[in-house]
């Protein structure tokens, strides 16, 4: 797994590349997923284990060493694709985001877990919005264990709808925008009314964490800030209502 190119590209995020490795003897389709920085996966494959034990829908795990991850290679394609070919499921898809955060919250974490956002004895995923939901043949799974913790439900709540909130989509089309901002609130609006953790008391806290992540743009740093500051002030009902008109936070101005 040392090779620089181990098998053709097929996908890369913000952290991580992903390339094909084929079958293996037993016929299974693999993937590698291979960290930039360097960092070790044995920490992300171990929680994944824990996972599916409880019988959460996560990728089986084949080997971890080093920043390399071999794992089975899902069918379908991601939640956030499928949404922007299928916008009318917008409803749907926020009900089974805030049901995949529910029975993530009910697992408790392994001791070995590092606790962030303050004490807490659940899991959490703290990336887990629709880019990081595979939808197979075998149901919603869910991909992506970086950032795994222990901690209090409401504060991967909170990561999920800042995610979601502040991301910026690549380059859509100038006609798009509006649409992408109308589907971005309303799944927003839904995913925070159906998940069963209020994530309005983490969300200050949450925002600024997240400013330090190296891996987002400045203007999700600046959209952070301004979530921060108006959760700091508790004047949601401007914020809110700016989501609605579909400004700041559903497009790449």
């Amino acid at each position: 797994m040392s090779s620089d190119q181990p098998g053709p590209l097929i996908g890369a995020g913000r952290a991580a590349d992903v390339y094909a490795l084929g079958e293996n003897a037993l016929g299974e389709q693999r993937v590698l997923r291979r960290y930039r920085n360097g960092g070790g996966a044995e920490r992300e494959a171990g929680v994944m284990a824990h996972l599916a034990g409880a019988g959460y829908p996560v990728p089986r795990v084949y080997d971890a060493s080093g920043p390399d991850l071999v794992m089975e290679r899902l069918d379908g394609r991601d939640m956030l694709a499928d949404l922007s070919s299928r916008p009318w499921l917008v409803r749907q898809y926020a009900r089974t985001l805030a049901k995949l955060h529910d029975r993530l919250h009910a697992i408790v974490a392994p001791p070995s877990l590092a606790q962030q956002f303050g004490p807490g004895d659940r899991i959490l995923h703290l990336d887990l919005h629709p880019g990081n939901v595979m939808l197979t043949t075998r149901g919603p799974v869910v991909i992506d264990w970086s950032n795994v913790a222990a901690g209090a439900p409401a504060a991967d709540v909170a990561m999920a709808w800042l995610i979601i909130a502040t991301s910026e989509v690549d380059a859509p089309p100038l006609l798009l925008r509006p649409a992408v901002s109308s589907i971005r609130a309303a799944l927003l609006r839904r995913f925070r009314a159906l998940a069963g953790d209020d994530p309005g008391p983490e969300l200050a806290r949450v925002a600024r964490a997240r400013m330090t992540d190296r891996n987002i743009r400045p203007a999700e740093v600046r959209r952070l800030q301004t979530i921060a500051d108006a959760a700091d002030r508790r004047a949601w009902p401007p914020f809110r209502r700016a989501l609605r008109r579909g400004r700041g936070y559903g497009s790449n101005r």
